[in-house]
């Protein structure tokens, strides 16, 4: 069936996305782009349900409404990989700021004048 191929090849996608690891201006552009046809998709859905449906039939799935659970289940894949990617980003780099304030404080340190008691 169509969906199956579909699904795998979205299950793909965010698996290699898990695999790559960071982002990129053509990654960010990629992502804006889904984001705004998600948006005109779920206008086009809500306005005529039933093109929802005649999709679903078309790909191989009974009903509109399994479509878009199987869609949305692949969506959350790919934004929980992306949020993951992003909270490494930032802890890699608050990891590298906390070793630099270290250092900077070790070395201000090292240059005061030691007081003798």
């Amino acid at each position: 069936m169509i969906i199956k191929l579909l699904l795998l090849v979205g299950l793909t996608g965010a698996g290699y996305l898990l695999l790559r690891g960071r982002g990129t201006a053509l990654g960010l552009l990629l992502r804006r782009s889904m984001a705004f046809g998600a948006i005109v998709l779920g206008a086009v859905a809500v306005l005529f349900p039933g093109l929802v449906t005649e999709a679903a039939n078309a790909v191989g799935v009974g009903r509109g409404t399994d479509l878009v659970v199987y869609v949305l289940c692949v969506t959350f894949l790919f934004v929980t990989i992306a949020q993951n990617t992003r909270m490494t980003q930032l802890r890699d780099r608050m990891v590298e700021l906390a070793r630099r304030q270290a250092l900077l404080e070790a070395e201000l340190h090292d240059r005061k004048p030691q007081q003798v008691l």
